[in-house]
């Protein structure tokens, strides 16, 4: 028996699986839609109340439905996509779509971000007065329509990146829009004008930190870092107290997409199970230990079992490359 390799559960694309995320991916396509309609209507809305109150709250709130209706947007071209089935040139059909797109949606959000903590300084140095009762009710527009986005989406919000970035999305627009609400209520009761960049500063940090959590998270994926929860060191150690196990190498772990960790690794056993037919035993041995004993399920995993001589001309063979 040669050296060999092993896909744990099944294929890429092809198991039950990637069946059921394409179907999920399909199954909040509704939602989206839903939740894209509310927020571009709100962003028109939003736009006349502030270029008729010239409240920065408000601008910076509107900018932020704006970079939402772009992001669902952007989430339902993903969740077509992820829809598309696994092909012989793609795959893992177009699952990794929704990192992409979650990644350009808390960009945008970072920009929005850094523009609303500007203006907002700016604007603390040389307030403008804002009419509260326009605030207020274009505030509370949009605190209405984040509501009923927030009900729509909020049972898919865990299916994936792309939901997840969806959903905080309208989530913290919706406490943007309550920000803006608090503002319109502190000037028409005290006259501090300077409530409205408070609210507008408050938006902000709602947005930057959200943006580079979504960032970091995403980057991890697209850099292919080892998943979460899942611990090379004591995958080795555990493979390594496998009977005729003699050595671990090239391992590499990454995450997909969302629910799709994968693993790969060289495990070099004794000779003897080549020719007794251990190998096959000890192969299936590492696939259900990947699968069964961590924090992190594995189950599309590809092991190359090979002798100490294998592993000597491999290495052989990269230092004359």
């Amino acid at each position: 028996m040669g050296a060999g390799h092993s896909h744990g559960g099944h294929s890429p694309g092809s198991g039950h699986a990637g069946h059921e995320h394409a179907a999920a991916a399909g199954g909040t396509t509704w939602r989206l839609w839903i939740a894209f309609g509310l927020t571009a209507g709100m962003v028109v809305a939003q736009a006349v109340g502030s270029a008729v109150t010239g409240s920065l709250a408000l601008l910076t709130d509107t900018v932020h439905a704006l970079t939402d209706a772009l992001g669902l947007l952007v989430a339902l071209v993903a969740a077509h996509l992820m829809a598309r089935p696994a092909s012989s040139k793609h795959t893992w059909g177009f699952r990794r779509v929704e990192v992409i797109a979650a990644l350009a949606q808390a960009t945008l959000l970072l920009g929005v971000g850094v523009f609303a903590v500007v203006e907002g300084i700016r604007r603390l140095l040389e307030p403008r007065a804002v009419p509260p009762t326009e605030l207020l009710v274009f505030g509370a527009l949009g605190l209405a329509c984040n509501v009923v986005a927030i009900l729509v989406l909020s049972s898919s919000r865990g299916a994936n990146f792309n939901m997840r970035a969806a959903f905080l999305e309208v989530a913290n627009d919706a406490l943007g829009s309550l920000g803006v609400i608090v503002a319109a209520v502190v000037i028409a009761t005290t006259g501090f004008q300077r409530a409205d960049t408070v609210a507008a500063l408050f938006i902000a940090a709602l947005i930057l930190p959200r943006a580079a959590r979504i960032m970091r998270e995403t980057a991890a994926v697209l850099m292919e870092f080892t998943p979460r929860g899942l611990d090379l060191d004591l995958f080795r150690e555990h493979i390594m107290s496998l009977h005729h196990v003699v050595d671990v190498h090239d391992v590499h772990a990454s995450t997909v997409a969302t629910g799709l960790p994968t693993i790969s690794a060289h495990v070099v056993v004794e000779d003897e199970c080549f020719r007794d037919g251990h190998a096959a035993d000890l192969l299936q041995d590492v696939k259900t230990c990947v699968a069964e004993h961590f924090a992190v399920s594995v189950h599309h995993s590809t092991f190359q079992i090979e002798t100490a001589r294998i592993k000597h001309a491999e290495s052989d063979e990269v230092l004359h490359a």
